[in-house]
């Protein structure tokens, strides 16, 4: 292949109630809505985007909730863990937060780092890592997470499959990445230079049970290319070694192409442009709900169809419904 991931673009899950998750993600993990958007396969839920500041690739965590979602299984097919990059010496301080907010988290260490393993309100298991690695990333200044402890952004993410070897053929051949360690069952990979934001780490275990996604569950991960000429080129080679992929499809703020890896996972490749303020401006993210030219005509029965939601102060300097 000749075209090279540089890292994580977005991690995509499934949640229940849009106000939990909204009040979990930007005061409970200090990020910032940077999108309120639907679900352009199903305009009648939102597609709720978190990141940084400006929303930057490789800071991206995003949501489908759909209120009244039962619970998914986490198991082999899926990516299993979603791991967040913060300083090091903090994770004692987020022990502490979220244990005011009523979360019990604990803290591990694996491949020489320490990490707190905390879970969302619809069960979706989230890491914050203190990589060894300097992450340069600057985290968006919240009212709720002080600087110095924040989010930089994505750290990696663990995929759980029967038999590693065809996923990580697929990471190391056809999306660039370099195998990094091997552990028991356990292999990471990385993309670019390595560091945050450019980790996977692939877990064998042929006795997992089949993932079932549905609430509390990974959908997609999806891995950055800088634009869509190389999009469009990385995706003719795709299909020539034998992958089923979509088409590029417009997602207003990346394109996008989807295929499913041997193991199970569903993987995206998302550009980097043009990005979140294409239809709002910086300071305004989040505040009301946007919709890509092709929805506006039925913006009034999408208005109607999902949940009002109120977004804490820290996301924004003023605050709006939809």
């Amino acid at each position: 292949m000749t075209a090279r991931t540089s890292g994580l673009h977005h991690v995509t899950a499934i949640a229940g109630d849009p106000q939990r998750n909204i009040d979990f993600y930007i005061q409970g993990l200090g990020l910032r809505l940077v999108k309120r958007t639907v679900n352009f396969d199903d305009p009648s839920t939102y597609h709720l985007y978190y990141g940084d500041e400006a929303g930057r690739p490789g800071t991206l965590m995003t949501f489908f909730p759909w209120r009244g979602v039962p619970a998914g299984r986490v198991g082999a097919g899926q990516s299993t863990s979603t791991a967040f990059s913060v300083p090091q010496d903090s994770l004692g301080w987020w022990k502490d937060h979220f244990g005011a907010l009523g979360v019990e988290p604990s803290i591990t260490s694996a491949d020489g780092e320490d990490r707190l393993v905390v879970r969302d309100p619809d069960g979706l298991v989230l890491e914050l890592v203190a990589s060894s690695t300097e992450d340069p990333r600057d985290p968006w200044d919240s009212a709720s997470v002080p600087a110095e402890h924040a989010v930089r952004g994505q750290h990696s993410s663990v995929l759980t499959v029967a038999d590693a070897e065809s996923t990580l053929r697929v990471l190391i051949e056809d999306l660039g990445m370099t195998p990094v360690s091997q552990s028991g069952g356990r292999t990471r990979v990385a993309a670019g230079e390595g560091g945050p934001g450019r980790i996977i780490d692939v877990v064998a275990d042929p006795r997992a049970q089949r993932g079932l996604t549905a609430g509390g569950t990974v959908h997609h991960i999806a891995f950055r290319v800088p634009d869509q000429a190389t999009q469009e080129q990385w995706r003719r080679e795709l299909v020539e070694r034998g992958h089923t992929v979509t088409a590029i499809l417009d997602r207003q703020y990346f394109t996008s192409i989807y295929f499913r890896e041997p193991g199970g996972v569903l993987f995206e490749i998302a550009t980097d442009a043009p990005g979140f303020d294409v239809d709002e401006p910086l300071l305004e993210l989040g505040r009301s709900l946007k919709l890509p030219p092709w929805l506006e005509p039925t913006r009034e029965d999408i208005e109607h169809s999902v949940q009002r939601i109120t977004l804490p102060q820290e996301n924004n300097p003023a605050v709006v419904d939809r």
